[in-house]
C-alpha cells in the first residue's frame, strides 16, 4: 500500500498550532473602547519602527494616538481579550490631499491608515497566528476587561508590571456601517498592508470622560514620552462589533 500523502494548506490558509486559519478570519461578536488622544508628531515617529511611514498629522505638529481595548467574544481566532497602541500614519510620500484637513476627513471616512505599535493578547493561539499571518507585534499578556457596568475599564500588565489602565463610558444607540480600513505591519523586514472590515451596533461616541492610569513599565514610559496621562481627545465604545481580516499583502515601494 501507498503511503499517503500530506495534503497542502488550500490558498490564503496558514497553520497554526496544528489547526488551520483560512483566509478571511471572521469575526462575529465583539466589544471594544477606543480612547484617541493628540500627540507630538515627532515624538510619535522616533516611536514608528521603520522609514517607511509617517505620522499622518491632522494640526501643524501634531497627529493621532488610539488605545483600543477589545473583547473578541467570537472570533476564527478564539475568545480572547486585545489591547491595541496605534498610530494614524500613511506611506512616506503618499498623496496627502489638503494638508491637516485632507487628514481629518480621511480618518472620519475610514481612509487613514494605521500602525499598531503593541498588541498583547491574552491567549497564545491569537498571538501566533498574528504574528505569521499578518506581523502584528503581539505578545502574550495579562488583560482583564470588564464591561460589567456603566464603564468599561481595562488593566494590562505584563512582566509583572502594570502597564495601563483605562476606563471609557458604555453606551450608544448609534450604528456604524461596514467599512473598508487597512493597517499596516512589517514581515521579515519588509512593509505590509491588510484591509479588514468593521461595523458595529451599540456605539457611544464621547468627546470627555475617558480616563488612563500609566504604571511601571517602559511601555508606559513610551506613552509618557508623547505626553500621556492627559485628557483624552474623545473616545469610542462600540457594544456589537463584527469584522472580517483579509491577508496581509506586501507593500510595493511609493513612487518607485
Amino acid at each position: 500500500m501507498e503511503p499517503a500523502l500530506s495534503q497542502p494548506n488550500p490558498p490564503n490558509s496558514y497553520l497554526i498550532q496544528g489547526r488551520t486559519v483560512t483566509m478571511p478570519c471572521i469575526v462575529r461578536d465583539a466589544c471594544s473602547a477606543t480612547v484617541t488622544w493628540l500627540v507630538s508628531s515627532r515624538a510619535a515617529q522616533l516611536l514608528l519602527p521603520g522609514p517607511e511611514l509617517e505620522i499622518a498629522e491632522v494640526m501643524p505638529r501634531r497627529g493621532l494616538l488610539s488605545i483600543t481595548c477589545i473583547d473578541y467574544r467570537d472570533n476564527d481566532l478564539g475568545d480572547y481579550n486585545e489591547v491595541s497602541i496605534a498610530f494614524f500614519v500613511r506611506e512616506r510620500g503618499a498623496p496627502r490631499g489638503l494638508p491637516y484637513a485632507g487628514t481629518a476627513i480621511d480618518m472620519m471616512r475610514g481612509r487613514l491608515p494605521t500602525h499598531i505599535i503593541h498588541l498583547p493578547v491574552n491567549q497564545s493561539f491569537t498571538c501566533e497566528a498574528g504574528q505569521t499571518i499578518w506581523g502584528f507585534p503581539k505578545t502574550v499578556d495579562e488583560i482583564d476587561f470588564d464591561t460589567s457596568g456603566d464603564r468599561a475599564h481595562c488593566t494590562w500588565s505584563k512582566d509583572g508590571h502594570n502597564v495601563l489602565r483605562v476606563s471609557v463610558p458604555i453606551g450608544g444607540k448609534r450604528s456604524f456601517p461596514e467599512q473598508t480600513l487597512c493597517t499596516y505591519s512589517y514581515i521579515d523586514g519588509a512593509l505590509h498592508k491588510t484591509e479588514f472590515a468593521s461595523s458595529a451596533e451599540n456605539l457611544g461616541v464621547q468627546l470627555r470622560g475617558a480616563d488612563i492610569e500609566l504604571g511601571a513599565h517602559p511601555i508606559a514610559d513610551e506613552l509618557r514620552s508623547l505626553g500621556l496621562p492627559k485628557p483624552a481627545l474623545m473616545s469610542i465604545w462600540m457594544g456589537k462589533m463584527k469584522g472580517r481580516f483579509e491577508a496581509a499583502e506586501r507593500c510595493s515601494s511609493v513612487g518607485s
